[in-house]
């Protein structure tokens, strides 16, 4: 075999090798994921669902996303998504959860977003803002429908394998971690206050506003330029009267 072929045969193996494994890692790629993939426990978590469009030939109309039962939330709320229509359906659940809220029997269970598009090779993620995050379960798996222009609909239903490796149609899985001692599980709710539901405890606290403060020292300022004012006004009359009782007795 001459150098040239040993050479052709080697970049063909090679860009054979490259294809292969290219292939292998496009679908793992292409599925439905949440993002950030992590949040704390107890507290409030602002998430991203990021749905990606591999297909070349068709675009993604309908998204649904739904959440567990055995671990309900008691807030959930969605960010719109410009030509998207969103729908939350709230259900019974199966049995009542025991929350620091109270009892639970209805929750939010599905998400569902139709109406845009996602264009093939583009993708665009839904925001939904939830909490209290459970206390009692170190994950949350989210199941997923994908639909499709052409008629295709594909399930993201697969929950996290026991070995670690990925599954073939993965559910988008939010990992929950021990609260942090400083935060109590509310770190993510403080870091982006917008994203985070009022609680009655939080309606129930006393808070001032900026206008408020800014309105406060601005009165407290009036006051103290006024006190000083009338201060000056006395200093200025006492000398006035102490310079006229000399100048009157000076002409007596």
């Amino acid at each position: 075999m001459s150098l040239s072929s040993a050479c052709r045969r080697a970049v063909t193996v090679t860009a054979g090798v490259t294809a292969l494994t290219l292939g292998l890692a496009l679908p793992a790629l292409a599925h439905v994921s949440i993002n950030p993939g992590t949040a704390e426990q107890g507290g409030f978590t602002k998430v991203a669902f990021r749905v990606p469009n591999e297909r070349d030939n068709a675009s993604t109309n309908k998204i649904e996303v739904s959440l567990s039962t055995d671990h309900p939330l008691p807030f959930v709320s969605v960010r719109p998504v410009p030509g998207w229509d969103v729908k939350v359906v709230e259900s019974t659940l199966p049995k009542p959860v025991t929350t620091e809220y109270g009892e639970m029997t209805k929750a939010v269970t599905k998400i569902t977003w139709s109406g845009g598009k996602i264009e093939p090779h583009q993708f665009q993620e839904f925001e939904v803002s939830m909490g209290m995050l459970p206390k009692d379960t170190d994950t949350l798996v989210f199941p997923t429908v994908q639909s499709y222009t052409g008629g295709e609909v594909v399930k993201w239903a697969d929950p996290p394998k026991a070995d670690g490796s990925e599954a073939e149609h993965p559910a988008p899985t939010l990992k929950l971690t021990p609260a942090s001692a400083d935060g109590d599980g509310h770190g993510a709710a403080s870091a982006d206050p917008s994203a985070a539901p009022s609680t009655p405890a939080a309606q129930a606290a006393p808070s001032v506003t900026p206008v408020a403060a800014a309105q406060a020292s601005s009165s407290d300022g009036t006051a103290r330029l006024l006190g000083g004012a009338g201060l000056l006004a006395g200093i200025v009359g006492v000398v006035a009267g102490v310079l006229g009782l000399r100048r009157g007795g000076r002409t007596s």
